[in-house]
């Protein structure tokens, strides 16, 4: 029996690969270590400088949830597949399975004096993550993989003008980094509220 949607396996997969990076996410955060704690206080006080972690835990979360729902609505948009296509996926979750790493990097050096190289590392990520889109969606216009519909082709075109929009912010925000990482980090959090309502606007017939 013939599948009903061409990028169905496609699909599964990269739902799988989500899955796996958000689950990685809590990993990085470990329990205070008994060795270290002689009374309530000490557990207290080993809990609160868990904060800057548990801050980009949920941080990443959503971002990798918002990435998740913005590639539903994309391949929603499309009903066939290439190789290009089929790769522009792969480097796609490659940005996605990496984030683990400078979000623990993240939790660990936020709020002291090194902060600097964990942002950096953190933006960069997200550089890569806009280039993943990128692809993903001029792979899909050329050649035209997109359903037959004009809404589909507005939606994937606007895809890519708002791409390139993360991709030159989150380069200036990169360099910017280096020298107010508290800053870059804080505008990072406002603006995936931004590809929250990017998300929600992305529709297919």
């Amino acid at each position: 029996m013939a599948e009903p949607n061409t990028n169905s396996r496609l699909e599964a997969f990269c739902d799988g690969v989500f899955s796996i990076a958000l689950t990685l996410l809590i990993i990085n955060i470990k329990t205070p270590s008994r060795e270290s704690i002689n009374s309530t206080s000490d557990l207290w006080l080993s809990l609160k400088h868990l904060l800057p972690s548990f801050f980009a835990f949920l941080l990443s979360f959503v971002i990798i949830l918002i990435t998740w729902v913005n590639h539903h609505a994309t391949i929603k948009l499309v009903d066939k597949s290439s190789s290009p296509f089929v790769y522009a996926n792969g480097f796609l979750l490659l940005t996605v399975v990496v984030l683990p790493f400078p979000t623990a990097l993240l939790g660990d050096y936020l709020f002291t004096d090194y902060a600097a190289p964990a942002v950096v590392l953190y933006t960069a990520a997200h550089v890569l993550q806009t280039i993943g889109w990128i692809l993903v969606s001029h792979t899909s216009l050329k050649p035209n993989l997109l359903t037959k519909n004009e809404k589909s082709t507005l939606a994937m075109r606007e895809n890519i003008r708002k791409s390139y929009f993360g991709l030159i912010t989150y380069s200036v925000f990169a360099i910017i980094a280096f020298w107010f990482p508290l800053t870059i980090a804080s505008l990072i959090s406002v603006m995936w509220i931004g590809w929250v309502i990017h998300g929600l606007n992305i529709k297919a017939e």
